[in-house]
């Protein structure tokens, strides 16, 4: 049986299987900016998230085996689109990044990173899917046998396989600390670290997370979004920020900015998630 647990909207756990939603739990998250603006979900419950996840199974196949895996580069601001324009200039060789059926896995085509990492976050537990994994490539997953998500081997992999310019993605402030390891032992390689999913991170894993990574997402982040203003050496974005840590994090959110035109201009009072956690 196919099955799939994400974490979703609002910091809800969402149980797929089989290409239906069997499970949600009641979200801790009562508004998200994004998906009033671009689904006009205006309080975020188990019901509306129920309707939100199957319509993107039956939209484009998420957690099925007929998952569309490309998508054309859209002119907004997230951290795939990012990873997309770092990939299109040359700037980076690979991403490490999650996608159900697969689990960890090595992307280099840019489309391949917006279609996946545009569609779906949160991914906490996938299994196999045979279709996927023969589509992306055996040698490219970190374990084809049982889709664990594991960045910190996606990036031992990339390495392994000779790539010199790697970005991951990752969620865990635990994480931080392997990195550096891997970092030190391979001075020959630039690894860069982009931290997704950060709502309801505590006060320290939010400052190891900062301190660790090139750019972070401070989605509903209360402590992220405390540093951030503070501390980020550039910051794009008002009602979700996207913060640059280092001096190639504010490189790589300048590069998206002249990609897509410039800022868009700023509002009095943008909407933000409720509540901050």
């Amino acid at each position: 049986m196919s099955e799939h647990i994400i974490e979703a909207m609002g910091l809800s756990k969402v149980t797929i299987k089989n290409g239906k939603v069997v499970d949600v739990t009641e979200p801790e998250i009562e508004y998200c900016p994004l998906f009033d603006h671009n689904r006009s979900i205006k309080k975020l419950t188990s019901k509306t998230i129920a309707e939100n996840i199957q319509f993107r199974i039956d939209d484009f196949g998420m957690c099925m085996p007929n998952r569309q895996l490309k998508m054309k580069d859209f002119l907004n601001f997230g951290i795939s689109e990012i990873m997309c324009t770092l990939l299109e200039e040359n700037v980076i060789d690979s991403v490490i990044m999650v996608l159900e059926g697969c689990g960890t896995l090595i992307v280099n085509e840019p489309e391949l990173v917006q279609g996946i990492g545009g569609r779906v976050s949160g991914l906490v537990k996938t299994s196999p899917i045979p279709e996927l994994i023969t589509k992306m490539g055996e040698d490219n997953i970190v374990y084809p046998e049982t889709a664990e998500i594991n960045q910190i081997k996606g990036v031992e992999l990339a390495i392994k396989k000779g790539f010199k310019n790697i970005a991951v993605t990752i969620a865990l402030a635990s994480e931080i600390d392997e990195i550096e390891r891997i970092k030190s032992e391979n001075p020959d390689v630039n690894i860069y670290v982009f931290v997704v999913h950060t709502t309801k991170r505590t006060a320290e894993e939010a400052r190891k997370l900062f301190d660790g990574c090139d750019v972070i997402t401070s989605c509903a982040s209360k402590y992220v979004r405390e540093i951030g203003q503070k501390e980020s050496v550039k910051t794009v974005g008002q009602s979700i920020p996207i913060y640059a840590s280092s001096e190639a994090g504010k490189k790589f959110l300048e590069m998206r900015l002249e990609k897509i035109g410039g800022e868009k201009p700023k509002k009095d009072n943008p909407d933000l998630p409720y509540p901050l956690l």
